[in-house]
């Protein structure tokens, strides 16, 4: 990117839009553009002081130029070869007065050596500016410029040396946080620990849920349980297991291309949720969820598309992570009459999540869970836009005992109290939700007559549960058929079978 800038402002662009929320880094690389031939004059203008040149105390302003538009119009009639940075104009930029003497700016810097340079954390360009403006996200700093800050803070720890494992780790952990936010949570860690290891990765993945929290539509999610957690779906574990070192330097070598995602189908109820939190403490990598929810924003026009964008950009910026959407099948249903009932937002941003998914270089894995297969457009089940689509069925006899036993070791009880064949077969067409919600009802039971709860307890609960596979037979029958010739089944059982008969 900062070569793409030096080559505008060295091809006489005249207005520059910078998004970034790092002005001290910015100004730098502008700093190092301008010292190229022919050297430029750095000038910056904010509300506040008005325009000081690069480099003066603050007090050494250019009189008379704290508006906008008094600091555009002393722009146009400097003479010299110069750089003019902007920051923060974005509140301003949409006034009538503002917009036209950054046109007549434009206008007369043909021919000259000068570009303005408008620098904000957030994009706004009036549709009168949009020929006009050739618009460059600042990019966060690399694994490079990270190192030199965690040097310097090394330096600091009398000179402390790290492994190169440590040094990684480290440097890993930090990516997608600005140079300032690298230095405050190296400095913690250190203030925390005493000094600076592999050990306080933790302490700098806690400044990346601050980031995740300020955006406001991503959510960091922490799950305790792990892959073994989940009962059966063994054909979809090995998959899962198999790809725990994807991200690594070392797949990248041996020529593996990164994971693009994975989408779950299958029965509600059936731990499609569960095996997505899960693979977060399988593959080490932070889990971030996209709440649909909270994109769309019908307070002005393109807004809902902007919060979509920024949560993606947040999401590349601290891959490689895990970006969970559950319930996709409802995050996406309309679009279809998007046009008739929200204005097209739908369909622009389901276009726009399809065409990331689709180029996204950067190691963010989608997975995805859903339930109504027949709401999902066609675009999400064609090849190549997910690995792999899994379909979860009811949990088969085996199944069904390994989950009893999973929620009565849960519980801490001990298994040799109860008869795990015979709860299984009893509980044939429930969900492992279901499963869990008679358990919790045996125990509310026995509970509230002051004793332990039994098998027989178990037993009652069960049979006073309609499980959702008789009450909805047509909709999971559909399900079952569609998946049969077109998804992967994540029960080993059904995988070995379909493989036999085939």
């Amino acid at each position: 990117m900062k070569e793409e800038l030096n080559i505008l402002i060295q091809a006489q662009y005249p207005l520059i839009y910078l998004v970034t929320s790092e002005e001290e880094r910015a100004e730098q690389a502008i700093a190092t553009i301008a010292q190229l031939r022919p050297q430029r004059r750095i000038f910056i203008w904010t509300v506040t002081h008005g325009i000081v040149e690069h480099g003066q105390p603050r007090h050494v302003t250019q009189h008379n130029t704290v508006s906008p538009e008094a600091a555009i119009e002393w722009v146009i009639r400097q003479r010299e070869p110069s750089i003019f940075i902007f920051k923060d104009l974005h509140p301003f930029i949409d006034a009538p007065v503002t917009t036209r003497w950054l046109r007549d700016a434009i206008a007369s810097f043909k021919g000259t050596q000068k570009t303005i340079v408008l620098m904000s954390p957030m994009q706004q360009v009036p549709i009168e500016l949009e020929k006009e403006v050739v618009v460059l996200d600042f990019p966060l700093p690399d694994l490079a410029e990270l190192n030199q800050v965690l040097e310097r803070q090394l330096e600091q720890n009398r000179g402390r040396r790290l492994t190169t494992d440590a040094r990684e780790k480290l440097l890993k952990a930090a990516l997608g946080l600005t140079r300032d936010e690298s230095e405050k949570v190296y400095r913690k860690a250190q203030v925390t620990a005493g000094q600076l290891s592999e050990n306080e990765v933790e302490v700098v993945l806690s400044e990346k849920k601050q980031l995740i929290r300020r955006n406001g539509i991503l959510e960091y999610i922490e799950e305790d349980a792990t892959i073994d957690a989940v009962g059966g779906l063994e054909e979809l574990k090995r998959w899962l297991k198999q790809r725990s070192n994807a991200f690594t330097e070392r797949a990248r070598e041996y020529g593996l291309p990164q994971p693009k995602g994975m989408l779950i189908l299958g029965v509600p109820g059936c731990g499609k949720s569960l095996i997505a939190k899960t693979t977060s403490r399988l593959w080490g990598l932070p889990l971030l969820r996209l709440d649909m929810g909270r994109v769309y924003d019908g307070s002005m026009v393109g807004r809902s598309e902007a919060n979509l964008r920024n949560a993606l950009k947040t999401a590349e910026s601290i891959s490689p992570t895990i970006l969970f959407i559950d319930e996709l099948d409802k995050a996406f249903a309309g679009t279809a009459g998007s046009a008739d009932s929200d204005g097209g937002t739908s369909s622009r941003i389901f276009g726009s999540f399809l065409t990331w998914m689709q180029e996204k270089t950067s190691p963010v894995f989608v997975m995805a869970t859903a339930n109504r297969v027949e709401r999902l457009p066609g675009e999400f089940l064609r090849k190549g836009r997910f690995d792999e689509i899994f379909f979860v069925d009811l949990p088969t006899a085996e199944e069904r005992k390994d989950i009893f036993s999973i929620h009565l070791l849960k519980r801490k009880r001990d298994l040799s109290r109860f008869d795990l064949d015979q709860l299984a077969k009893i509980a044939d067409g429930f969900s492992g939700a279901e499963i869990e919600q008679a358990l919790i009802a045996a125990m509310y039971d026995a509970f509230a007559q002051d004793r332990e709860f039994t098998q027989l307890d178990i037993i009652a609960a069960i049979k006073a549960t309609l499980p959702l596979s008789r009450t909805m037979t047509e909709q999971v029958t559909a399900l079952r058929e569609w998946a049969r010739q077109r998804a992967r089944p994540a029960a080993s059982s059904v995988a070995e079978y379909q493989r036999m008969e085939f």
